[in-house]
């Protein structure tokens, strides 16, 4: 049997960021001082989530293997098909996380309850150790979290736990043919949202609550994606019929540029986007993958 391999995925704090950008502990508390805010709680929330670091590392057995890997070293990270996922922070880190995953298990930790949601990081640092040998024996009960995928007409592709977005980098009006089921519509807007039962609790819920609140959001689990145009603009030229829908199953969503250089990226990281020339197609549907959350 291999040895099991434990991977801490975790992110930098806010402490960090702002030593990092005034150079010191001390010169970063006068410039909060400066502008009204105390440098105390942004030093608590730093020491709790080294704190929930100490405990998920010392419960991993001594002959256990383990490595750790920050947000921003993801895309250079190799993962193996055993491994155990242990994502330390806050909800958007295991979206991070999930499109670089192939099927395995995640275990979320919230080291800040009370201020992260904790809807993908449920569990208390002082867990890590029974939730560990419950998943390497077996035992751990999954959410198998379905998962949204986009694919270009030139076999480009990513996936997205929460959301995929369509439209212009800077959010302004963007122009595309849109094709839903049957229908399909030439359409200005702020960009089209695509979203999964996971991320009913983020971005879509928004949308949800102002153009389709007498249908509920799709669940985690379910084979279902919501998706919304933002803000489509009626004009001689462009419509506003097609702005909310459901995929289900196969069921997919199409979208033609009829703009320069549109982008697609997915739960809000548009550093991994893919760049869209005009006349170029995008597809998007539920993803073979699906992200398996410790419950």
């Amino acid at each position: 049997m291999t040895t099991p391999r434990v991977v801490l995925v975790t992110r930098r704090t806010e402490y960090h960021e702002l030593v990092d950008r005034h150079g010191t502990r001390g010169q970063a508390e006068f410039v909060l001082r400066s502008r009204g805010m105390p440098l105390a709680a942004v030093l608590d929330r730093h020491q709790r989530t080294a704190a929930g670091r100490r405990k998920v590392l010392a419960a991993v057995p001594a002959d256990w293997r383990r490595a750790e890997v920050e947000r921003a070293e993801l895309d250079r990270f190799d993962f193996e098909p055993a491994d155990v996922v242990v994502v330390l922070g806050q909800d958007g880190l295991v979206a991070n996380v999930a499109k670089y995953l192939a099927g395995q298990p995640v275990i979320g930790i919230n080291p800040l309850p009370g201020t992260n949601l904790g809807v993908l990081v449920l569990h208390p640092a002082d867990a890590a150790g029974d939730l560990l040998a419950d998943t390497v024996a077996g035992r751990a009960a999954y959410v198998a979290r379905v998962m949204a995928r986009v694919v270009t007409d030139d076999g480009q592709h990513l996936d997205a736990l929460n959301e995929v977005y369509v439209g212009q980098p800077n959010h302004q009006s963007a122009r595309y043919h849109l094709g839903a089921d049957s229908a399909n519509e030439r359409q200005s807007s702020s960009g089209v949202i695509v979203g999964t039962g996971t991320g009913a609790s983020g971005w879509c819920a928004s949308l949800h609550r102002t153009s389709a609140a007498d249908r509920p959001l799709p669940s985690p689990e379910s084979r279902e994606l919501a998706w919304f145009v933002r803000e489509a603009w009626p004009s001689p030229t462009t419509g506003t019929a097609l702005v909310t829908g459901r995929l289900t199953g196969d069921a997919t969503l199409t979208l033609r540029s009829e703009s320069e250089a549109l982008v697609t990226f997915g739960d809000g990281v548009e550093a991994d986007r893919i760049v869209l020339g005009w006349g170029q197609r995008v597809t998007i549907g539920i993803s073979p993958h699906v992200l398996l959350t410790v419950a």
